[in-house]
């Protein structure tokens, strides 16, 4: 049975994986960025490559998520397996992106919207107008066919960012623990225990103090930020022009006070303000 870290891209969603791949995967909570393929992505292309050839087909790619899912649990013998993913929890083409047959829960990590914004800036080297586009467009669908093949993989159905939040946040058939990126930068460790706290509910994880500390010291953001630098980081974005973009760029809490003109973050107020007064972000 699949557990989800769900979320919209530039939400924190490899940085929980950082965290619970080190913690799980590891003798002492080190990280290391092989440990992150420990939780795959879906969709991937792994995983519909025996269904399709046409990985940029979303109406094709729609027919098979729930097919990928039963033989990644076949396989599996349906033990507890970790996927990432950025598609919204949705029908399309009729086809629903997963079932309660597949789905044992759901961690959703949530950012708020004028951050990701700034994320999506950085990370995909748009303009600030170009992000804002990007997240309130409600049949966003994200492809590599926009990057030159180089992020995405396969096809996945986005929609906007309170679309896709309310779209998990309203799951009726798997229990879901939301986690606010916020959160997690301003007290990571007990965000971590809380995790782990909702995943013993499915599995047995043994809680160890000193691993914990040890995972979060190792995946402080300016630690991954120094590793990326020294190492390289395989999920590296490119941009429109071929270009490789650093993964960890912008980990502060609130760093679009510093970004965002009064205007664009006036229009996310608007656009997104019950979602954002739900999260209290407002």
């Amino acid at each position: 049975m699949i557990i989800w870290i769900a979320s919209y891209p530039k939400s924190g969603n490899t940085w929980v994986r950082g965290l619970l791949s080190s913690y799980l995967y590891s003798d002492d909570g080190s990280f290391n960025f092989n440990l992150l393929k420990k939780i795959q992505q879906f969709p991937d292309k792994n995983h519909f490559k025996y269904f399709i050839k046409d990985f940029s087909d979303i109406k094709k790619i729609s027919n098979y998520w729930i097919a990928a899912q039963d033989r990644i649990n076949l396989f599996n013998e349906n033990k507890t397996t970790f996927f990432k993913t950025h598609s919204a929890l949705c029908a399309f083409d009729n086809n629903l992106f997963t079932n309660k047959n597949n789905t044992q829960a759901v961690i959703y990590v949530v950012r708020d919207p004028r951050n990701v914004i700034t994320s999506i800036s950085n990370h995909y080297s748009m303009s600030i107008e170009e992000s804002y586009s990007f997240i309130i467009n409600k049949n966003k669908i994200i492809s590599d066919a926009e990057w030159g093949g180089k992020n995405f993989g396969i096809s996945t159905v986005l929609g906007s960012w309170a679309l896709h939040y309310k779209s998990w946040e309203q799951i009726k058939f798997a229990p879901i623990l939301i986690i606010k990126y916020e959160d997690l930068i301003k007290d990571t460790k007990n965000s971590l225990i809380e995790i782990i706290n909702f995943l013993n509910k499915f599995m047995y994880i043994k809680i160890d103090n000193q691993k914990i500390v040890n995972t979060v010291e190792s995946c402080s953001f300016d630690n991954l930020a120094k590793r990326e630098k020294a190492e390289g980081f395989f999920e590296a974005a490119w941009s429109k022009k071929k270009e490789k973009i650093n993964f960890f760029h912008l980990g502060k809490k609130n760093d679009w006070k510093n970004l965002l003109s009064e205007e664009i973050e006036n229009k996310i107020r608007t656009t997104f303000h019950k979602e954002m007064k739900e999260l209290n972000y407002i």
